[in-house]
């Protein structure tokens, strides 16, 4: 607290030397004039004195004999005229302070939190429909009715939270972890199984419908295999009636899968040369101004860096400045090797085989080459696989001719 009030009122280091400094100490003492932080340096003296005791030092000096230097001025008294004379200083702190202000009115920026089925731009756009963009005034952001919209608009969400901090608009949200089944309404429409490729069956349960093939039966795509439509017979082995039902049954057919993938001889690599080329941009929300340059390579990449300053990142508004490093380099052409085909190719086969494999496929066998042929590598790869087929294809509803049991009763008669 003292050194605040001697801030505020100043004081100054002072140089004393001469006949009797120590004479010139006492004196300061009887008159009470405050001296503080006195160091000795050889014959001469330094303190700190206020500016009132200051200015009573011109008799008490010319009694001792002593000489008075002035070697630092401190405190708001010499700051002030200082800051004054710096008027420019001064529009663009009252503008910078006033730009503070008034920019902790509106919405600079708007973080969504805990979003893993929702992208981002898919949010942003519904906060765009909502009204609801950077720069927008607090004054005009209903929170409630925000919190309301997002929960109607992404089933998914089940819990929502929106914070103003600052001048940041905080959305946390949480989603459903189990995935949202769709209601089923009426029955399901009867429907037989085909089958959607050839092969031989080699296993079959039949849940729902007529089997219309067997095991050890060997089918081409679109054959039926489990009829929907099922017979109810009267006493005498005729038809009575259908009753329709969507088949359902596993039925296991085994066949060959081919798989062919091609790699040419050469390829095309990017060589930097070393060569780069900066252009600086300012960005402000969703505006940005470069600066003017013509094509800087003939071919090149660019590597965009952008920073906030600190004094904008505080305050959450979307200033930036940025820079584009243009890189320039060459297309080097170079040869696979047979090693390094027989990789690339690997790679490839092994994505299908994963592919199968992810799908419930059965592998039995495989046999895989490489050969070459029109400046290519071409792997080419057959597997026999067993797989689950059976695809619903609905069917129409049929009517039975009725019997006319009239014309049976007068020939009886």
């Amino acid at each position: 607290m003292i050194g605040i009030l001697k801030f505020l009122k100043g004081y100054l280091m002072i140089r004393v030397w001469g006949f009797s400094p120590e004479r010139f100490m006492n004196l300061c003492s009887n008159k009470n004039i405050l001296l503080w932080n006195i160091t000795k340096e050889e014959d001469a003296y330094s303190m700190c004195i206020s500016l009132q005791g200051f200015y009573q030092l011109k008799e008490i000096a010319r009694k001792t004999g002593t000489r008075v230097v002035i070697c630092k001025r401190y405190g708001l008294p010499f700051l002030i005229p200082a800051i004054w004379a710096r008027k420019f200083f001064l529009v663009g702190l009252f503008l910078a302070v006033s730009f503070w202000m008034w920019s902790t009115f509106f919405i600079w920026d708007i973080e969504l939190a805990g979003n893993y089925q929702i992208t981002e731009d898919v949010f942003v756009t519904f906060l765009h429909s909502q009204e609801v963009t950077i720069g927008m005034p607090k004054e005009k952001l209903d929170i409630a009715a925000l919190e309301k919209e997002i929960r109607k608009e992404f089933p998914q969400i089940t819990w929502t939270s929106a914070k103003l901090s600052g001048t940041k608009l905080q959305i946390d949200i949480k989603e459903n972890d189990a995935p949202i089944m769709p209601m089923e309404t009426g029955e399901k429409p009867a429907a037989n199984l085909v089958a959607e490729t050839e092969g031989t069956i080699v296993s079959m349960i039949v849940r729902k419908g007529v089997p219309v093939v067997a095991i050890g039966d060997v089918i081409e795509k679109g054959t039926l295999l489990v009829d929907g439509k099922v017979p109810v017979m009267n006493e005498d082995g005729t038809v009575r009636e259908y009753q329709y039902v969507q088949a359902d049954a596993d039925i296991l057919v085994e066949h060959t899968r081919f798989f062919q993938a091609t790699l040419p001889f050469d390829y095309i690599q990017k060589q930097y040369t070393g060569r780069t080329k900066e252009r600086f941009f300012l960005r402000v929300g969703e505006q940005e101004w470069k600066m003017p340059e013509n094509k800087p390579f003939l071919l090149y990449d660019s590597v965009i860096a952008t920073k906030r300053p600190m004094l904008f990142e505080k305050l959450s508004v979307p200033v930036f400045l940025g820079s584009y490093t243009h890189r320039e380099y060459l297309n080097v052409e170079y040869e696979y090797t047979l090693e390094q085909a027989t990789e690339l190719l690997n790679q490839k086969i092994n994505t299908f085989i994963r592919t199968l494999e992810e799908k419930g496929v059965q592998i039995i066998e495989k046999n895989v080459k490489i050969d070459t042929n029109g400046g290519k590598w071409i792997l080419s790869g057959e597997f026999l696989v067993r797989e689950l087929v059976g695809k619903a294809e609905e069917i129409v509803k049929e009517e039975l001719p009725e019997i006319n049991t009239e014309v049976g009763e007068n020939n009886t008669q």
